[in-house]
């Protein structure tokens, strides 16, 4: 499984950027897959993930909304609201057989993307 992470950029404060996340090799619908975020000095954290239904970091919850593409194979991220402290980069991963109680843990997944920059100003 190869997954390409697109669609970052540099937006002010209360913006919108929209990131997708490309998956080849294997259906996204057979697929866990989840975004996570590291911004500098910081640990990666869970973002959002796409097993049956969509699951949310609390930080993001009402803000950022994820979305399943089986046709186009991809897993889209929305993401409105946009805070200076969203800044960072945004990985997307995917497993299979992860379990909705690890779906949180970075280590759960077994392919990554290359992040995408995501840069909010204030």
């Amino acid at each position: 499984v190869q997954l390409q992470a697109s669609g970052g950029g540099l937006v002010q404060a209360g913006g919108s950027l929209r990131l997708s996340c490309a998956a080849s090799g294997r259906s996204v619908i057979r697929l866990v897959i989840a975004w996570f975020r590291q911004a500098p000095g910081k640990e990666r954290e869970f973002v959002a993930a796409f097993k049956s239904n969509p699951s949310y970091a609390a930080s993001v919850k009402g803000r950022f909304s994820i979305s399943r593409d089986s046709a186009k194979n991809t897993v889209n991220l929305q993401m409105n609201s946009l805070k200076p402290e969203d800044t960072a980069a945004y990985y997307c991963a995917a497993g299979s057989g992860v379990i909705t109680s690890s779906m949180t843990n970075g280590a759960a997944y077994s392919y990554w993307g290359q992040g995408t920059q995501v840069t909010v100003s204030s």
